[in-house]
């Protein structure tokens, strides 16, 4: 499943392309916009680590955006892809031992589990929010700690329930349940009719998270305490762990091992008709002639409410990191605020497709969100997330937590029988006390 390329982007095919998109931010006109607030450093060159990308066109705009900063500035940038699952680790490793990539764009609160090996941004995220509307609380959450920034927000990729229309309705549901009661009903309908749901029990770094996350949530339950204490043992844990159980026993077969692009892949396959995943699903179907039948019934809505009452979905997180073993740090602020700029943040962001939600709010006017009524439930992302680790501090505990899937397994186990509902709770509660100290 991993896909390891390098992309050094420079010559006059990427340029080409730059100009295509970026249109006047070109040559000397690309820093005309503002007042550049980061001179590079003389001879500079950088090198970011991504994740792979699920919609490309998101990928062409960051890249003729990228692209279009050299041709500025003269600072080439080289771009790494990871897999999804493989970022968290490489970028842990590059952190740890000093060397590797300047930058890395990394999920979910990863820079907390080293802020000590980041370059303090506190300069550059107080520009940005001054200049673009204000940040989203959630995603400033997940870049700053003690009164000072660690990473920039980059985006909220939103999560959201994708089914095929026909399938509900042959189901006997004329308008998709709003409530995890009607919810369960429905994913029981659909196994009689042969047309299951999925949802990913395996280390899914996003979908699992969300699934999981939402289990929890959505019955009353929490891994931590305000004060972080973890508080996981608890009656509104094990509703939620009754409910995934009786969910599971709807589910295709197999779903304890799947990662991020297996449900994507048995969506697209017509082996399951619900699930929930970004908007790339939709437009995944929409590029290849065969799915569009797969494509013209998808529908998507938020995920369902369960007895606490209220929407409460984790949505995954990205933030951009600058490494202490970074040789040029002003270039790579430069790089990131030119990012940021409105033309290109907008031109990205259009060119995602409602795949990435901005963190920042003057980008809410995007007309992506408008475009089109796949795009809807993924429009307040980054509005309405609950931080990981809640109700407790972000921070190394809930960071490490979230890397070690504490609450993806709880409940992999529960349902599977691997372990009982309480056996797995309290396997879950010592393996949280390591990190909550």
């Amino acid at each position: 499943m991993t896909i390891d390329r390098r992309k050094l982007l420079q010559g006059t095919a990427a340029l080409a392309a730059a100009g295509a998109l970026v249109g006047p931010f070109r040559a000397g006109r690309a820093l005309a916009q503002a007042a550049p607030m980061f001179t590079p450093e003389e001879g500079a060159s950088l090198r970011l680590l991504r994740w792979v990308p699920f919609v490309k066109g998101e990928e062409e705009a960051w890249n003729a955006n990228t692209a279009a900063f050299t041709e500025a500035t003269g600072v080439q940038v080289t771009i790494d892809q990871e897999s999804w699952e493989d970022v968290r680790p490489k970028a842990a490793v590059a952190a740890n031992v000093g060397s590797g990539p300047d930058m890395v764009m990394s999920w979910f609160d990863d820079p907390f589990q080293y802020p000590d090996k980041l370059v303090d941004v506190t300069d550059l995220c107080t520009h940005l929010g001054e200049a673009h509307g204000g940040w989203y609380d959630g995603l400033a959450a997940y870049g700053s700690q003690d009164g000072k920034w660690i990473a920039t927000p980059l985006c909220a990729i939103g999560n959201a329930i994708c089914y095929r229309d026909s399938h509900m309705k042959a189901a006997g549901f004329d308008e998709f349940p709003t409530d995890t009661a009607g919810f369960l009903k429905l994913c029981q309908a659909l196994k009689e009719k042969g047309t299951p749901a999925g949802f990913p029990h395996g280390k899914a770094v996003g979908d699992g998270n969300n699934y999981a996350h939402w289990l929890l949530w959505s019955h009353g339950g929490e891994a931590v305490n305000a004060e972080g204490q973890v508080t996981i043992n608890s009656p509104e844990t094990l509703a939620a762990i009754d409910y995934a159980k009786q969910l599971y026993a709807t589910f295709i077969p197999g779903t304890e091992s799947w990662l991020d692009i297996n449900n994507n892949r048995a969506f697209l396959a017509g082996e399951i008709s619900l699930t929930a995943n970004g908007v790339s699903l939709y437009y995944a179907a929409m590029k290849d002639e065969a799915m569009k039948p797969i494509a013209e019934d998808l529908r998507t809505t938020n995920l369902p409410i369960g007895p606490v009452g209220k929407s409460v979905e984790l949505h995954q997180t990205s933030t951009l990191s600058i490494f202490s073993h970074c040789k040029y740090p002003n270039a790579a602020k430069a790089y990131i605020e030119f990012m940021y700029r409105s033309e290109n943040m907008n031109k990205w962001l259009e060119a995602a497709s409602a795949y990435c939600c901005q963190a920042l709010k003057e980008f809410a006017a995007n007309p992506v969100w408008t475009s089109n009524p796949v795009h809807a439930p993924y429009a307040k992302a980054s509005e309405s997330l609950r931080v990981n680790g809640y109700a407790g501090p972000l921070g190394p505990a809930s960071a490490g937590a979230m890397a070690d899937y504490v609450l993806v397994d709880m409940f992999a186990e529960a349902v599977t029988g691997q372990r009982t509902p309480e056996e797995a709770i309290a396997n879950a509660e010592r393996r949280l006390q390591r990190y909550y100290r």
